[in-house]
């Protein structure tokens, strides 16, 4: 059946942010401190992530020159903390297009944001004690986006990086088992067109979630486990 008339209104909105995942992003200076920044552009496959940076951006500069990361998830009672890093940047002088925005330069991102850094195993960028997920992690490619468009190329970079170890507060673990997030439990906060949600509860049963967590298991879990502690 095909219909012959629709609801929908034609728009051009000028960002296609229709929620995902707010993730704190700590890197390594040249000068050895951390640094500390909020992003959305993200998701997840397996142990791997894509997440996109301005290429211009201080994050983007120390994973290309470190090639390593921690993607800190916050939970929604940490919002007033994300928001004290929003118009920030570790950059110094701030790229143009930031400072038009209104982004300032903050050294200690940890300090502005009033979260404490605690080290990593396997990376030199710290964790953050507060977000309830810790995820250190390697670059294994960066990919550029829109080089076939002359205006925008070289603007953005997508990283890809491997997760070599996974940290989470005991609370959001599941019950009676070693290596499952409770979903009931873990409220993660959401990006929705620049404005900050909680995650709602589950609204119908998922067919999918049928399928054993086990059967996702990917070699990658097995590569994280010999990569030693530094």
């Amino acid at each position: 059946m095909t219909a012959t008339t629709s609801t929908h209104s034609r728009i051009e909105p000028g960002i296609l942010y229709f929620g995902t995942p707010v993730v704190l992003l700590s890197t390594s200076n040249e000068d050895g401190s951390p640094n500390l920044a909020p992003m959305s552009s993200a998701f997840w496959l397996g142990w791997r992530a894509m997440l996109g940076l301005g290429s211009r951006s201080q994050t983007a500069q120390n994973m290309l020159r470190t090639r390593e990361c921690v993607m800190n998830l916050p939970s929604d009672a940490l919002a007033s903390a994300v928001d004290r890093l929003a118009l920030t940047t570790g950059a110094d002088p701030v790229p143009e297009r930031k400072y038009e925005r209104g982004y300032r330069h903050v050294r200690d991102k940890f300090r502005r944001a009033g979260l404490t850094a605690i080290a990593a195993e396997t990376v030199t960028p710290p964790r953050v004690a507060e977000c309830p997920v810790n995820m250190e992690a390697v670059v294994e490619a960066v990919h550029p986006l829109a080089e076939d468009d002359e205006g925008q190329r070289g603007g953005i970079l997508v990283f890809e990086v491997r997760v070599q170890r996974v940290h989470v507060h005991e609370e959001i673990r599941m019950k009676g088992t070693n290596d499952r997030i409770d979903p009931d439990a873990w409220r993660p906060m959401i990006m929705s067109f620049q404005k900050l949600y909680g995650l709602g509860p589950q609204v119908h049963p998922s067919t999918l979630a049928r399928i054993p967590e086990e059967l996702y298991r990917g070699p990658d879990i097995e590569r994280a486990r010999e990569v030693p502690a530094i």
